[in-house]
């Protein structure tokens, strides 16, 4: 190769022989521990599970030609029972077979989306051990259970007996149908099912030390004109008569006000009975996200994550469009508890959970909100797209002393 030579000199150019150091040396503004909603992480034979999943409900509760014509009608006229029209809806609805049936092949689905998701992102130190006795809340059609098959593979070769407890038993009936189903394409010994057909609250005949319950408690507070604050003390309290003295919780429900507010409320009875919150919460400290007065109308912050449905089955994206129920993204709120945790936290490093969808901030810059133990933070970049919703970061400041954000309240943190 030949020197390059200077244009108005025409001379050649000598090549230092010893590298040129920068004058100052740059490090990442933050480190990126892990994603919430990663969906590399979700087992390629979930992904073709989930991509079918209409035909595995097809192949145990088939529709005819009529009927699935009529399939987005009919999910459109359950949305409104479940949301405008929930003063009106019957508790036992999902005894209905058009209504079942509908409810299965939309919500199900779409729930599996979220759920095994999430599942698949969460430390493996939550979910059970061999031969250990699981409960599922408010089982409905098996999501949980049929959810934590898909998303941890390790799971399936364990001797598991599951309690699934919920008001319809034929919701509860078909739940089993689709996970031997599943079981049986993925060629594996399916988990002890037993169901039991009862009311949260209901007597169990073994404890357990594993449970779990999704979108239940959100259609309990729906029931009663009792606030969350009262609620959620006869919720915990059951929980713990149904669970052993060291059992891990994973408690599910939809990204609304009220229904945050009552996994907030759920967290600081774990925090102060010795649980330790593993996700999302990166502190045990007060929650600068509890939707206190978020579901009464105030614009107070409520604790929720969201990803894009941009991996969604192609088939369900079409069958949403079909009922007039897009969907861009996806929401939930979460909590989780373990006892006799042993990991220890880095002090020298912020532990950030991104709460927040990015949004532009004045001066160009890019924001996130985040939960720390310094409580709620702004951070503000200069780059877009580098972490999303979920995302476990931290972040190494000199002091707490921050700017605060007028909008806001939030400290400020620039990446």
């Amino acid at each position: 190769m030949k020197p390059q030579t200077d244009k108005k000199s025409q001379k050649p150019q000598k090549f230092s022989k010893k590298p040129v150091k920068p004058a100052v040396e740059i490090k990442p503004a933050f480190t990126k521990l892990t994603s919430q909603f990663d969906s590399a992480n979700i087992p390629k034979d979930a992904v073709q599970i989930l991509n079918n999943f209409d035909e595995v409900i097809q192949g145990v509760r088939p529709l005819n030609s009529k009927q699935q014509q009529q399939l987005p009608d009919h999910i459109r006229q359950l949305s409104h029972q479940l949301t405008d029209q929930r003063a009106e809806r019957r508790l036992g609805y999902m005894n209905d077979s058009i209504q079942l049936s509908s409810y299965v092949r939309y919500y199900t689905w779409w729930n599996l989306v979220r759920l095994t998701r999430l599942f698949a992102n969460l430390p493996e130190e939550l979910f059970p051990k061999a031969n250990c006795i699981c409960l599922d809340c408010g089982s409905g059609p098996l999501t949980v259970v049929n959810a934590l098959w898909l998303a941890r593979p390790e799971l399936r070769k364990l001797e598991l007996t599951w309690y699934c407890v919920d008001v319809s038993a034929n919701s509860m009936a078909l739940g089993e149908d689709i996970f031997l189903s599943m079981a049986a394409r993925m060629g594996e010994t399916p988990w002890k099912i037993i169901r039991v057909k009862g009311s949260f609250g209901v007597s169990l005949r073994q404890k357990a030390s594993f449970v779990t319950c999704a979108n239940m408690l959100n259609e309990l507070d729906q029931s009663s004109d009792m606030p969350p604050e009262f609620q959620t003390k006869k919720y915990y309290e059951q929980f713990m008569r149904y669970s052993t003295p060291d059992a891990s919780f994973i408690l599910i429900e939809p990204g609304v006000p009220k229904a945050a507010r009552t996994l907030s409320l759920m967290r600081d009875r774990f925090i102060k009975d010795g649980f330790t919150v593993k996700a999302p919460c990166p502190h045990a400290e007060s929650c600068p996200m509890n939707g206190f007065k978020s579901y009464t109308g105030s614009k107070n912050k409520w604790c929720n994550f969201a990803f894009t449905t941009d991996h969604a089955p192609a088939k369900l994206l079409k069958l949403s469009e079909r009922a007039k129920l897009p969907k861009e993204r996806a929401t939930l709120s979460f909590v989780t508890a373990v006892k006799n945790d042993k990991s220890s936290i880095n002090d020298e490093q912020l532990l950030c959970r991104i709460t927040s969808d990015e949004f532009t901030l004045p001066g160009y810059a890019y924001g996130h909100y985040a939960c720390t133990k310094l409580g709620l933070v702004l951070l503000r970049s200069k780059e877009s797209g580098s972490i999303n919703s979920g995302d476990l970061i931290s972040v190494k400041i000199k002091t707490p002393d921050l700017p605060i954000d007028e909008k806001s309240g939030a400290k400020v943190i620039k990446l």
